[in-house]
């Protein structure tokens, strides 16, 4: 597998905010969102063997591992190295962009799954029928760039009935929408989701990688 970046953080999002957690970056992405935060994860990278990422993924000692990227799912040995994880008792958490069908991702696995809000440029690339195999371990998150964003994802969470089969995540873009600007009209309309912050971005610098 091609990797950008192995290392050892705090979760920075999700429902396991906060929680010290080992992070596999994957390299490559078929998207380009307006407002990605990871475009050094598009190229370049260093081909490493399964036996090499599990190595890494040990000397850590902890026991929550996220593979995200880029796309991971863009890679076809993510799907083996996930299986690979869970099988061997760690926490799996897979940040996937929507773009790519999640049918074979290990269901002991945590799929995040970014719907793609039209603030990105990318809701038009939404393999919809990955929102059907959401359950209550998984988790859907919106990036969310103005009320524009905000309104289409009110849309999608009603239409797809979300907070009944998973946690649903509503994230502001960062130094773009006003966290608190976001959560008073989450408050306004009672939705059922989860306020997220990028919690990383406010403990180290925004642009800080290996964070």
């Amino acid at each position: 597998m091609r990797v950008t970046e192995i290392f050892h953080s705090i979760q920075g999002e999700s429902s396991f905010v906060g929680q010290p957690c080992v992070f596999i970056r994957l390299t490559g992405c078929p998207l380009r969102c307006a407002w990605c935060d990871t475009e050094y994860a598009f190229y370049g990278g260093n081909e490493q063997s399964m036996e090499d990422i599990l190595g890494k993924v040990e000397s850590y000692g902890c026991r929550l591992v996220e593979i995200t990227g880029g796309e991971p799912l863009a890679q076809s040995d993510a799907v083996p190295l996930i299986t690979k994880l869970c099988e061997q008792g760690y926490d799996v958490l897979i940040e996937t962009s929507g773009a790519i069908d999640t049918a074979a991702v290990d269901t002991r696995a945590h799929v995040i799954l970014d719907v793609k809000c039209p603030g990105s440029g990318m809701s038009d690339r939404m393999h919809w029928p990955n929102l059907d195999r959401l359950s209550m371990k998984d988790e859907a998150k919106f990036v969310l760039a103005d009320r524009a964003d905000y309104e289409w994802a009110r849309q999608v969470l009603e239409r797809h009935e979300l907070a009944t089969r998973c946690t649903v995540l509503m994230s502001p873009v960062f130094g773009s929408l006003d966290p608190r600007q976001l959560a008073e009209w989450v408050l306004a309309d009672r939705l059922p989701v989860r306020l997220q912050l990028q919690l990383h971005k406010l403990i180290w610098a925004p642009d800080m990688r290996g964070v």
